[in-house]
Protein backbone atom coordinates (compact mmCIF):
# COMPACT_ATOMS: atom_id res chain seq x y z
CA UNK A 1 0.00 0.00 0.00
CA UNK A 2 1.37 3.66 -0.32
CA UNK A 3 0.27 6.66 0.24
CA UNK A 4 -2.13 9.17 -0.99
CA UNK A 5 -2.25 7.48 -1.94
CA UNK A 6 -3.10 5.22 -4.59
CA UNK A 7 -1.97 7.33 -0.93
CA UNK A 8 -2.39 8.41 -1.01
CA UNK A 9 -2.73 9.53 -1.94
CA UNK A 10 -4.70 12.38 -1.46
CA UNK A 11 -8.02 13.63 -1.76
CA UNK A 12 -10.10 12.18 0.54
CA UNK A 13 -11.63 9.12 -1.78
CA UNK A 14 -10.83 11.25 -4.91
CA UNK A 15 -8.45 8.90 -6.74
CA UNK A 16 -9.11 5.32 -7.15
CA UNK A 17 -7.89 2.43 -4.36
CA UNK A 18 -7.60 -0.38 -6.88
CA UNK A 19 -6.11 -3.23 -5.22
CA UNK A 20 -4.74 -6.00 -8.16
CA UNK A 21 -2.59 -5.19 -11.64
CA UNK A 22 -1.28 -2.06 -10.49
CA UNK A 23 2.31 -1.67 -11.66
CA UNK A 24 3.80 0.17 -9.04
CA UNK A 25 6.64 0.86 -10.24
CA UNK A 26 5.00 2.62 -13.04
CA UNK A 27 2.92 4.55 -10.73
CA UNK A 28 5.82 5.40 -8.57
CA UNK A 29 6.67 9.17 -10.29
CA UNK A 30 2.72 9.93 -9.74
CA UNK A 31 2.43 9.05 -6.10
CA UNK A 32 5.91 10.89 -5.39
CA UNK A 33 5.12 13.91 -7.38
CA UNK A 34 1.25 14.18 -5.67
CA UNK A 35 3.04 13.35 -2.61
CA UNK A 36 5.49 16.72 -2.84
CA UNK A 37 2.60 18.35 -4.50
CA UNK A 38 1.00 18.30 -0.48
CA UNK A 39 4.18 18.52 1.40
CA UNK A 40 3.24 22.15 3.27
CA UNK A 41 0.31 20.12 4.45
CA UNK A 42 2.34 17.00 5.57
CA UNK A 43 4.78 19.54 7.08
CA UNK A 44 2.34 21.31 9.10
CA UNK A 45 1.06 17.92 10.42
CA UNK A 46 4.34 16.75 11.26
CA UNK A 47 4.70 19.77 13.10
CA UNK A 48 1.77 19.19 15.03
CA UNK A 49 3.10 15.77 15.99
CA UNK A 50 6.05 17.34 17.15
CA UNK A 51 4.23 18.61 20.04
CA UNK A 52 2.80 16.03 20.84
CA UNK A 53 5.81 13.59 20.26
CA UNK A 54 8.98 14.79 22.00
CA UNK A 55 11.93 12.70 20.78
CA UNK A 56 11.32 9.18 18.84
CA UNK A 57 13.83 6.63 19.01
CA UNK A 58 11.31 4.94 16.09
CA UNK A 59 8.85 6.11 13.99
CA UNK A 60 7.13 3.57 11.64
CA UNK A 61 5.74 5.04 8.20
CA UNK A 62 2.94 2.34 7.38
CA UNK A 63 1.90 1.98 3.92
CA UNK A 64 4.48 4.37 2.89
CA UNK A 65 4.78 4.36 -0.89
CA UNK A 66 7.93 5.86 -2.57
CA UNK A 67 8.55 7.50 1.05
CA UNK A 68 8.05 11.13 0.79
CA UNK A 69 6.91 11.70 3.61
CA UNK A 70 9.23 8.70 5.30
CA UNK A 71 11.32 11.15 4.77
CA UNK A 72 9.56 14.06 5.89
CA UNK A 73 9.53 12.33 9.13
CA UNK A 74 13.30 11.96 9.34
CA UNK A 75 14.23 15.38 8.64
CA UNK A 76 10.96 16.71 11.25
CA UNK A 77 12.54 14.55 13.55
CA UNK A 78 16.05 14.28 13.42
CA UNK A 79 17.05 12.40 16.23
CA UNK A 80 14.45 9.33 14.92
CA UNK A 81 15.03 6.40 13.18
CA UNK A 82 12.52 6.10 10.34
CA UNK A 83 11.36 2.88 8.81
CA UNK A 84 8.80 2.69 5.86
CA UNK A 85 6.71 -0.23 5.54
CA UNK A 86 4.95 -1.52 2.63
CA UNK A 87 3.71 -4.27 0.64
CA UNK A 88 5.27 -2.77 -2.76
CA UNK A 89 9.07 -3.66 -2.83
CA UNK A 90 9.77 -1.02 -6.20
CA UNK A 91 8.03 1.39 -4.15
CA UNK A 92 10.60 1.13 -0.88
CA UNK A 93 13.68 0.83 -3.31
CA UNK A 94 12.47 4.10 -4.33
CA UNK A 95 11.61 5.32 -0.96
CA UNK A 96 15.80 3.68 -0.29
CA UNK A 97 17.16 6.03 -2.84
CA UNK A 98 15.30 9.10 -2.23
CA UNK A 99 16.53 8.98 1.73
CA UNK A 100 19.81 8.57 0.48
CA UNK A 101 19.75 11.34 -1.77
CA UNK A 102 18.16 13.87 1.40
CA UNK A 103 20.95 12.19 3.37
CA UNK A 104 19.45 10.91 5.69
CA UNK A 105 20.15 6.83 4.73
CA UNK A 106 22.00 6.46 7.86
CA UNK A 107 18.58 6.02 9.89
CA UNK A 108 16.34 5.20 7.31
CA UNK A 109 15.34 1.63 6.67
CA UNK A 110 12.51 -0.58 4.50
CA UNK A 111 10.50 -3.10 5.49
CA UNK A 112 8.35 -5.42 2.86
CA UNK A 113 4.74 -7.12 3.67
CA UNK A 114 1.04 -6.88 3.92
CA UNK A 115 -0.20 -4.95 6.67
CA UNK A 116 -0.86 -5.58 9.53
CA UNK A 117 0.99 -8.91 9.75
CA UNK A 118 4.28 -7.59 8.27
CA UNK A 119 4.41 -5.77 11.72
CA UNK A 120 4.82 -8.66 14.06
CA UNK A 121 8.36 -8.52 11.78
CA UNK A 122 9.27 -5.23 13.76
CA UNK A 123 12.82 -5.48 16.36
CA UNK A 124 11.70 -3.18 18.56
CA UNK A 125 8.34 -1.32 19.12
CA UNK A 126 7.74 2.36 17.75
CA UNK A 127 7.18 4.99 19.35
CA UNK A 128 5.44 6.53 16.39
CA UNK A 129 3.23 4.40 14.19
CA UNK A 130 1.80 7.02 11.13
CA UNK A 131 -0.77 5.55 8.85
CA UNK A 132 -1.32 7.88 6.00
CA UNK A 133 -4.59 6.68 3.97
CA UNK A 134 -3.58 2.75 4.19
CA UNK A 135 -5.65 2.18 6.51
CA UNK A 136 -9.14 2.07 4.82
CA UNK A 137 -7.51 -0.22 1.83
CA UNK A 138 -7.50 -2.96 5.48
CA UNK A 139 -10.80 -4.72 5.59
CA UNK A 140 -10.76 -4.95 9.50
CA UNK A 141 -10.09 -1.74 10.56
CA UNK A 142 -10.92 -1.87 14.07
CA UNK A 143 -8.76 -4.60 13.94
CA UNK A 144 -5.84 -3.04 12.12
CA UNK A 145 -5.97 -0.23 14.39
CA UNK A 146 -5.46 -2.94 17.50
CA UNK A 147 -2.45 -4.25 15.58
CA UNK A 148 -0.89 -1.03 15.32
CA UNK A 149 -1.40 -0.07 18.73
CA UNK A 150 -0.01 -3.46 20.01
CA UNK A 151 3.23 -2.47 17.99
CA UNK A 152 3.60 0.79 19.99
CA UNK A 153 6.42 1.19 23.09
CA UNK A 154 4.45 2.36 26.24
CA UNK A 155 3.67 5.61 26.01
CA UNK A 156 3.99 5.77 21.89
CA UNK A 157 1.73 7.19 19.73
CA UNK A 158 -0.67 6.44 16.73
CA UNK A 159 -1.59 8.99 14.08
CA UNK A 160 -3.23 7.98 11.50
CA UNK A 161 -4.68 10.26 8.21
CA UNK A 162 -8.17 9.79 7.67
CA UNK A 163 -10.68 11.34 6.73
CA UNK A 164 -11.16 15.77 5.98
CA UNK A 165 -12.97 17.48 2.90
CA UNK A 166 -12.56 16.42 -0.95
CA UNK A 167 -10.48 18.70 -2.97
CA UNK A 168 -11.53 21.51 -4.91
CA UNK A 169 -9.56 22.63 -8.48
CA UNK A 170 -12.13 24.54 -10.22
CA UNK A 171 -14.96 27.35 -9.98
CA UNK A 172 -18.43 26.17 -8.69
CA UNK A 173 -19.58 27.54 -12.05
CA UNK A 174 -17.23 26.64 -14.97
CA UNK A 175 -18.26 28.48 -17.99
CA UNK A 176 -19.00 25.24 -19.65
CA UNK A 177 -21.80 22.67 -18.91
CA UNK A 178 -24.13 22.86 -15.81
CA UNK A 179 -22.58 24.16 -12.46
CA UNK A 180 -21.51 21.84 -9.60
CA UNK A 181 -19.73 19.46 -11.37
CA UNK A 182 -17.30 18.28 -8.68
CA UNK A 183 -19.86 18.06 -6.63
CA UNK A 184 -21.79 15.34 -9.12
CA UNK A 185 -17.82 13.90 -9.01
CA UNK A 186 -17.72 13.45 -5.23
CA UNK A 187 -21.22 11.81 -4.63
CA UNK A 188 -20.20 9.06 -7.41
CA UNK A 189 -16.87 8.66 -5.77
CA UNK A 190 -18.61 8.36 -2.26
CA UNK A 191 -20.70 5.27 -3.58
CA UNK A 192 -17.34 3.95 -5.37
CA UNK A 193 -15.18 4.38 -2.36
CA UNK A 194 -17.88 2.56 -0.20
CA UNK A 195 -17.83 -0.52 -2.61
CA UNK A 196 -14.23 -0.74 -2.82
CA UNK A 197 -14.73 -1.08 0.80
CA UNK A 198 -17.50 -3.39 0.68
CA UNK A 199 -15.71 -5.84 -1.87
CA UNK A 200 -11.93 -5.89 0.32
CA UNK A 201 -11.48 -9.21 2.13
CA UNK A 202 -12.34 -9.84 5.31
CA UNK A 203 -14.35 -6.26 4.91
CA UNK A 204 -16.12 -5.35 8.22
CA UNK A 205 -18.47 -2.25 8.47
CA UNK A 206 -17.72 0.45 10.52
CA UNK A 207 -18.91 3.85 11.50
CA UNK A 208 -15.96 6.50 10.97
CA UNK A 209 -15.67 7.54 14.12
CA UNK A 210 -11.72 7.25 14.55
CA UNK A 211 -11.82 8.07 18.07
CA UNK A 212 -13.60 5.82 19.24
CA UNK A 213 -12.09 3.25 17.11
CA UNK A 214 -8.31 4.51 18.63
CA UNK A 215 -10.43 4.00 22.15
CA UNK A 216 -11.70 0.74 21.40
CA UNK A 217 -8.04 -0.67 20.41
CA UNK A 218 -7.09 0.16 23.89
CA UNK A 219 -5.75 3.65 23.31
CA UNK A 220 -5.88 6.65 25.28
CA UNK A 221 -5.98 10.20 24.77
CA UNK A 222 -7.48 10.68 21.41
CA UNK A 223 -7.14 13.80 19.31
CA UNK A 224 -8.12 15.13 16.10
CA UNK A 225 -6.74 18.16 13.98
CA UNK A 226 -7.16 18.90 10.50
CA UNK A 227 -4.61 20.51 7.80
CA UNK A 228 -5.81 22.53 5.17
CA UNK A 229 -3.60 22.55 1.51
CA UNK A 230 -4.22 25.87 -0.09
CA UNK A 231 -2.38 25.96 -3.97
CA UNK A 232 -4.28 29.00 -4.91
CA UNK A 233 -4.73 30.10 -8.66
CA UNK A 234 -3.00 30.31 -11.17
CA UNK A 235 -2.14 27.14 -10.78
CA UNK A 236 1.68 25.64 -10.96
CA UNK A 237 2.50 23.11 -13.65
CA UNK A 238 2.89 20.06 -10.88
CA UNK A 239 -0.40 21.09 -9.41
CA UNK A 240 -1.97 20.97 -12.76
CA UNK A 241 -0.54 17.88 -14.14
CA UNK A 242 -2.18 16.39 -10.02
CA UNK A 243 -5.36 17.74 -11.16
CA UNK A 244 -5.14 16.43 -14.79
CA UNK A 245 -4.43 12.77 -13.31
CA UNK A 246 -7.66 13.07 -10.39
CA UNK A 247 -9.69 13.91 -13.11
CA UNK A 248 -8.43 11.24 -15.72
CA UNK A 249 -8.66 8.84 -13.15
CA UNK A 250 -12.73 9.80 -12.10
CA UNK A 251 -13.34 10.02 -15.83
CA UNK A 252 -11.66 6.34 -16.09
CA UNK A 253 -13.63 4.97 -12.64
CA UNK A 254 -17.12 7.23 -12.25
CA UNK A 255 -17.35 8.66 -14.91
CA UNK A 256 -20.19 6.45 -16.92
CA UNK A 257 -22.39 7.44 -14.02
CA UNK A 258 -22.41 11.06 -15.06
CA UNK A 259 -24.69 12.25 -17.65
CA UNK A 260 -23.95 13.17 -21.36
CA UNK A 261 -23.64 16.22 -20.61
CA UNK A 262 -21.40 15.88 -17.58
CA UNK A 263 -19.12 13.54 -19.20
CA UNK A 264 -18.73 16.21 -22.45
CA UNK A 265 -17.63 18.95 -19.58
CA UNK A 266 -15.12 16.23 -18.31
CA UNK A 267 -13.60 15.63 -21.75
CA UNK A 268 -13.41 19.20 -22.45
CA UNK A 269 -11.74 19.81 -19.17
CA UNK A 270 -9.20 16.83 -19.89
CA UNK A 271 -8.39 17.86 -23.69
CA UNK A 272 -5.34 19.88 -23.89
CA UNK A 273 -6.28 21.70 -27.21
CA UNK A 274 -9.77 22.90 -25.33
CA UNK A 275 -8.84 26.72 -24.18
CA UNK A 276 -11.27 25.37 -21.37
CA UNK A 277 -9.30 22.72 -20.26
CA UNK A 278 -7.47 22.22 -17.05
CA UNK A 279 -3.84 22.48 -19.23
CA UNK A 280 -5.09 26.33 -20.42
CA UNK A 281 -7.45 27.92 -18.28
CA UNK A 282 -6.03 30.31 -15.78
CA UNK A 283 -8.78 29.58 -12.45
CA UNK A 284 -7.09 25.95 -11.69
CA UNK A 285 -6.42 25.17 -8.13
CA UNK A 286 -5.77 23.04 -5.54
CA UNK A 287 -8.03 23.30 -1.91
CA UNK A 288 -8.85 20.66 0.65
CA UNK A 289 -8.57 19.95 4.11
CA UNK A 290 -6.82 16.07 5.76
CA UNK A 291 -7.64 15.24 9.17
CA UNK A 292 -4.92 13.49 11.38
CA UNK A 293 -6.08 11.21 14.50
CA UNK A 294 -4.03 10.73 17.19
CA UNK A 295 -3.56 8.04 20.75
CA UNK A 296 -1.60 7.21 22.74
CA UNK A 297 -0.81 3.13 24.24
CA UNK A 298 -1.03 3.46 28.22
CA UNK A 299 2.20 3.43 30.18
Amino acid sequence: MAHDHHHQHTDTHTHPHAHTDIDWAEMAPHLESQAELFAPLYEHALGWLGKEVTEPGLIVDVGSGPGVVSCLFAEAFPGARVLAVDGSEPLLDRATARAERLGVGDRFGVLAGELPGVLDRLDYPADLLWAGHSLHHLGDQRAALTAFGERLAPGGTLAILEGGLPSRFLPRDLGIGRAGLQARLDALQEEWFAQMRTDLPGAVAEAEDWPALLGSAGLKYARSRSFLIDLPAPASDRARAYVTEILSRLRDTVGEGLDADDRTTLDRLLDPADPASVHRRSDVFVLGARTVHTAVRPV
